[in-house]
C-alpha cells in the first residue's frame, strides 16, 4: 500500500477578484482534481452562471510539476496497479493521470478552501466516482448529476460514451451500463491532447460510436468543451450531451437555492 502523507496548508487562494461580482454575490466553488484556475472551463461555464461569482481551487494546486520534482510528483499521484485512472488538467494545459487514494485528501482540502472563500455550494469538476468528502455546504459530484440527467434524456436508446483515456474505457462502459437500459459502448479521445488535433480526435471517436449504432453521444469528462461538442455533432449528426454543461447548469440551480 502506498504511504502518502499530505499536510493541509494555508496556501493563497486562486480566486480572482471580479469587479462584476461585488461582495455578497452568490458564489459557486469549482474544485478540479487537477490545478486551478481552469482557463479552459470559464468560457463555457460563465454564460451558464449569470450573476454568480466563481471560486476556483484545485486538488493539485500545491504540487510541483516542473523540473526534477515532476517525475516524483506524477509517481506519487499515479493510479494503483489495475486501477482505472482519473485524468485532469494542470495549470499549464498539460494532463495528469491520478489514482483515487492519492487525490481524495487533496480534494477535501480544496473544498475547504472554496468554502472559506465564500462558496454557497461547490461542484467537484470530475465525472469519476468518489467516496464521501467532508463539506460544510452543499457539495455536488459531477458524475451523478451527469448520469441521472443523461438517463432521464436518452430512455432506452443506445448510447456512446467518449472518455479521455483507453484505460478508462472498460470501467466507464461498465458504470454507464449499470444505469442505462439501452446498449452502451465507449471510445476514447483525449481532451487535453495536442491542440492541432484534438477536435479531429473527438470527431473520430464520435464517428466510431455513431457508426456502431449509438443514437446519443456523451462527452464524459469535464475537459470536453462546447467546441468539442460541436465537432462531435458535425461529425455524426447525433445529439451530443456535454458533461461540463450538465454539471454546471445543475450547480447554478443549487447556488440559487442556497444563496
Amino acid at each position: 500500500m502506498r504511504k502518502d502523507v499530505h499536510a493541509v496548508d494555508d496556501m493563497d487562494t486562486t480566486e480572482t477578484v471580479d469587479p462584476e461580482h461585488p461582495a455578497g454575490t452568490p458564489a459557486l466553488g469549482l474544485v478540479t482534481i487537477g490545478q486551478a484556475p481552469r482557463a479552459d472551463l470559464r468560457p463555457d461555464a460563465e454564460p451558464l452562471l449569470p450573476g454568480v461569482r466563481l471560486v476556483e481551487h484545485g486538488a493539485l494546486d500545491a504540487e510541483r510539476f516542473d523540473g526534477a520534482a515532476e517525475a516524483a510528483t506524477r509517481r506519487l499521484l499515479a493510479p494503483e496497479d489495475g486501477e482505472a485512472p482519473l485524468v485532469s488538467r494542470l495549470r499549464d494545459g498539460r494532463s495528469v493521470l491520478l489514482g483515487h487514494g492519492a487525490i481524495v485528501p487533496r480534494i477535501t482540502d480544496a473544498v475547504a478552501r472554496a468554502e472559506r472563500d465564500g462558496a454557497a455550494a461547490t461542484l467537484l469538476l470530475c465525472t469519476g466516482r468518489f467516496p464521501a468528502v467532508r463539506a460544510r455546504r452543499p457539495l455536488l459530484f459531477a458524475e451523478p448529476l451527469v448520469q441521472q440527467a443523461v438517463a432521464a434524456t436518452v430512455g432506452t436508446d443506445p448510447v456512446g460514451i467518449v472518455c479521455p483515456h483507453p484505460d478508462q474505457a472498460e470501467d466507464v462502459s461498465r458504470r454507464w451500463a449499470e444505469l442505462l437500459p439501452g446498449r452502451v459502448q465507449a471510445a476514447t479521445a483525449d481532451p487535453y491532447g495536442p491542440a492541432e488535433r484534438v477536435l479531429d480526435d473527438i470527431a473520430a471517436a464520435a464517428r466510431t460510436l455513431a457508426d456502431r449504432g449509438s443514437s446519443w453521444l456523451v462527452l464524459d469528462c469535464i475537459g470536453y468543451t462546447e467546441q468539442m461538442r460541436t465537432a462531435a455533432l458535425r461529425a455524426t449528426g447525433r445529439p451530443v450531451l456535454l458533461a461540463r454543461a450538465i454539471a454546471v447548469r445543475m450547480a447554478a440551480e443549487v447556488v440559487a437555492a442556497s444563496a
